[in-house]
């Protein structure tokens, strides 16, 4: 009996600590050097597309499949890719200013992964914490990650955010002045 009892305490007693001890995630520094972020805002007449700068991130991985990670956006680096001269240097002073990102109280947005689920086709589907002028919504979307990499199309509405400018939700009678309140994402991440 006594053996027995030994024995059950033992084999619950190792349960107890394996179960306490998951494996630690293996955590990935992101290349931004070799990453991109293009960005696509819409507006009745047209639309503009340039470029945004990662600050630092990592994508962590938990016995081989993508887990989290998080990221710091340099908003200081927003730049303008479909115009030249004034006209360009105009719009990404217009995109730093309060109208938009007020990069001078807000240099930095974030993006901290809380969730990973499978998807569709290999796919990930992505839940995050997204941060810009200090106000934080959760943000889900579908992310593909193999080899080092991380590849996603993304949807951001900018008035969850206070970014109203030119926005009907807001304001009336803007007519083809109308800004759409979605700005689209094409995000590739490389990890050293």
């Amino acid at each position: 009996m006594r053996k027995t009892l030994f024995l059950a305490a033992f084999i619950l007693s190792s349960m107890m600590v394996f179960a306490s001890n998951p494996t630690t995630p293996v955590k990935s520094s992101i290349d931004i050097e070799k990453s991109t972020i293009e960005w696509v805002g819409k507006k009745i007449t047209g639309k503009h597309n340039g470029v945004i700068n990662l600050q630092s991130g990592e994508l962590e991985y938990d016995n081989g499949r993508l887990s989290g990670g998080s990221f710091v956006i340099d908003m200081t680096s927003i730049a303008v890719r479909d115009l030249d001269g004034g006209m360009r240097g105009k719009l990404e002073g217009h995109l730093k200013s309060p109208d938009f990102f007020d990069v001078a109280n807000h240099p930095t947005a974030t993006f901290t992964i809380t969730n990973v689920s499978p998807g569709e086709g290999g796919a990930f589907n992505i839940t995050g914490d997204l941060t810009i002028k200090g106000i934080t919504n959760p943000l889900t979307f579908s992310a593909t990650s193999g080899d080092g990499s991380f590849n996603a199309d993304i949807k951001v509405d900018r008035t969850l955010y206070d970014v109203r400018y030119g926005s009907g939700k807001f304001f009336d009678n803007l007519g083809d002045k109308t800004i759409y309140d979605d700005f689209e994402l094409t995000v590739a991440l490389v990890t050293k």
